[in-house]
């Protein structure tokens, strides 16, 4: 039997999407309403969907931590700073070896590729780390992986497709050199896989614990995704430091958990609209191999 544009095949097609949309909206939505409930529904398990009654308190006693503040403003200096020195260093690498007059693009791109499946490993990163003397510093952080070689490759594929070679030669012509080229031609003409490394770069530092957990000891150079593991794993107690009844505190402890997860994640949740758009455009280009 054939179902081919079916209004059966259509209905399973909307079933199985509906179940999708739900297995993806459920954790998010179970999260918030964790958060915002009565902490004794929180306690006795009674919230699957929606809240059960409502309380701020769990928000309350996140804001009322300095330490949330400091890793928060930690987390928005790497994720900004990061990005930018990310996307210096990718786009400018992807346009030169998108270059056919650069007689060193082929060996560039082997070496950059072989690092995709090759990787030095965790004790030699700490130890250049620490001989380069960037150890406990917000550079350690930042430095380190500046440049992904797969962004890399996508970023390079876009300026092979979509830049035309007569245009920069004509830029050439007329008196430009490369680094004006790069910047008041390719640049303008590349919004989409801006978009797109500004996204992965982005979300990649706001995400970014690991690395902080390994080279920066200091609690005041911590960023926020590792203060939600020390909360989640750990149960820091700095995180209910405005409480001083036992009681309370152990009432708080799990809902404070989703709450911190609320803070954490919704910059990320609410950049996405913006610039999905740009994201679907230019990875599609990206993607194309020659």
């Amino acid at each position: 039997m054939k179902f081919d544009g079916s209004p059966f095949l259509h209905g399973v097609i909307v079933f199985i999407l509906i179940l999708l949309l739900f297995a993806t909206l459920y954790p998010v939505i179970y999260i918030v309403s964790m958060s915002v409930s009565d902490v004794d529904a929180v306690l006795n398990r009674e919230v699957l969907l929606l809240p059960k009654g409502f309380s701020l308190k769990s928000y309350s006693l996140v804001f009322e931590n300095p330490q949330v503040w400091r890793s928060y403003m930690n987390t928005i200096f790497y994720t900004v700073f990061g990005t930018f020195i990310n996307l210096a260093l990718t786009l400018s690498c992807a346009y030169s070896v998108a270059q056919q007059r650069f007689f060193l693009r082929r060996g560039l791109m082997v070496f950059i590729t072989l690092t995709m499946m090759f990787s030095g490993g965790m004790i030699p990163g700490f130890l250049l780390v620490t001989r380069l003397g960037i150890y406990n510093t917000r550079w350690a952080i930042l430095l380190p992986g500046a440049v992904s070689a797969w962004n890399l490759i996508i970023a390079r594929n876009f300026f092979m497709t979509t830049i035309p070679d007569e245009l920069i030669e004509s830029a050439r012509i007329d008196g430009a050199n490369d680094i004006g080229i790069f910047l008041k031609i390719v640049m303008p003409l590349s919004g989409a896989i801006l978009a797109v490394m500004t996204l992965f770069y982005a979300v990649g530092h706001w995400n970014m614990w690991f690395k902080a957990m390994i080279y920066v000891p200091n609690e005041a150079l911590q960023p926020l995704q590792l203060y939600l593991r020390n909360v989640l794993l750990l149960n820091s107690p700095e995180a209910m430091a405005g409480l001083d009844d036992i009681m309370e505190r152990v009432a708080y402890a799990m809902q404070l958990k989703f709450a911190v997860i609320v803070i954490a994640t919704l910059p990320v949740m609410c950049l996405y609209p913006f610039v999905a758009k740009h994201f679907v455009k230019g990875v599609m280009v990206g993607a194309v191999k020659e």
